[in-house]
């Protein structure tokens, strides 16, 4: 904090002085210490007398000490294009609390992008590629869809063309933008099948219109994909059951789930392609399996999944106040439905599966105790039989859920 002056963050894009409204202007000319990257603080060079520092690294650890040092001094911070979106202001106010930050906001990257395009800011998908995995890519891909990639320095059209070409996208048009808004902007264009560009510059956004191949794989959003997108060793949630469990679970925007009993990870990971700001922990006691979570994960764009390899309910111990539970194996164990209940927040969802009549017995006792409702799903597949077709029966399934008083 510093004390009764705020943090005014400024967003500055790549033509630097120039582009800054007056209310940016002064700000910077008005501040004691200007903080920024290297880059941005250059951009201001001759314009104020105030004290510079670049930010430290790791940055976000040092924040609180950095602002304590600085209490009663007037402090302009320096963010790159909109300082709101996936930027720093959206930091300064989780570290430093709403009441000490003014955000002094500039057109960002996605907007430059689209204008330069022809592309409505409303009908793309961005994706960051600053400090994660690429592989979120993936979840954002369908036929036409477009997508802006966030790059995370010269390197990232590259690897981003390469994954889409191995991936069955190589005719999706590729546009990079490099020091977009300034006078040295740069536009290069090419398809991810026949990538050849160097790298670049290292400040860069990418822009993907999606074109599906004849190998492409593309997934709905929607619960119930098929079997054969997981690589599993059988110990998986059918698709069938796999889309009623996630209807009860009923997964909100930047809720989290816990899936205990995770398996192969299939009601984890289709939790989170659900909306971008779901999030998963996937509990799972045998690390083979944990590690086909994981492939799982890049394969359908959720990345972010975190997986605990361990059994419950040991490895719930140390985990985040879930908003959802489920628990698909692991009944049986004392203290494992006992400790999921109690960790779920009020309000919050637990849905349970059951195919043998012991977990069926934990679960009829569980509702005597908790209420809520039990289902039995039974799903039988069309497969060959002589030379006709006749009904093959998977094993039944009973599926409990409740919702704890708020």
């Amino acid at each position: 904090m510093t004390g009764s002056a705020k943090v005014v963050v400024v967003g500055i894009g790549a033509d630097g002085w120039a582009g800054l409204a007056a209310p940016g202007r002064a700000a910077v000319r008005a501040a004691e210490v200007v903080l920024g990257g290297r880059r941005q603080l250059a951009l201001v060079a001759g314009h104020t007398d105030a004290e510079t520092r670049a930010w430290p690294s790791p940055m976000v650890p040092a924040l609180p000490e950095l602002f304590a040092g600085l209490r009663g001094r007037r402090v302009c911070a320096l963010a790159s294009g909109d300082p709101m979106f996936h930027g720093l202001g959206t930091t300064l106010l989780r570290v430093l609390g709403p009441d000490a930050v003014d955000v002094l906001t500039h057109p960002s990257s996605v907007s430059l992008a689209c204008a330069r395009l022809g592309w409505a800011v409303d009908g793309v998908e961005v994706v960051s590629a600053v400090g994660r995995s690429l592989a979120a890519l993936r979840r954002a891909l369908a036929p036409g869809a477009r997508v802006l990639v966030l790059s995370e320095g010269a390197g990232t059209p590259g690897r981003v063309a390469a994954m889409l070409a191995a991936d069955g996208w190589g005719d999706s048009p590729l546009t990079v933008f490099e020091q977009l808004g300034g006078s040295a902007e740069r536009r290069v264009t090419g398809t991810a099948r026949h990538w050849a560009h160097a790298p670049g510059d290292a400040l860069n956004i990418l822009a993907v219109h999606c074109v599906a191949g004849p190998d492409a794989r593309p997934r709905a959003l929607t619960p119930g994909l098929p079997d054969d997108a997981y690589d599993h060793d059988g110990q998986l949630t059918k698709r069938e059951v796999r889309a009623v469990t996630l209807a009860l679970l009923g997964p909100r925007r930047g809720e989290l789930l816990w899936d205990v009993g995770a398996g192969n990870g299939s009601i984890a990971l289709e939790w989170m392609r659900a909306h971008p700001a779901c999030r998963a922990v996937a509990v799972e006691a045998e690390p083979a399996r944990a590690d086909r979570i994981r492939t799982n994960a890049d394969a359908l764009g959720v990345p972010g999944v975190r997986v605990v390899t361990g059994r419950a309910p040991g490895a719930l111990a140390d985990l985040p106040e879930p908003d959802a539970v489920f628990i698909g194996g692991g009944l049986t164990v004392e203290g494992v439905l006992t400790r999921c209940w109690e960790a779920l927040r009020p309000g919050g969802r637990l849905v349970a599966n059951a195919v043998t009549v012991e977990s069926e017995g934990a679960l009829a006792t569980a509702r005597s105790r908790l209420g809520g409702e039990l289902t039995r799903l039974s799903v039988a597949r069309a497969a060959p039989l002589g030379g006709f077709t006749g009904w093959r029966p998977a094993m039944p399934v009973t599926i409990w859920s409740v919702e704890k008083p708020s």
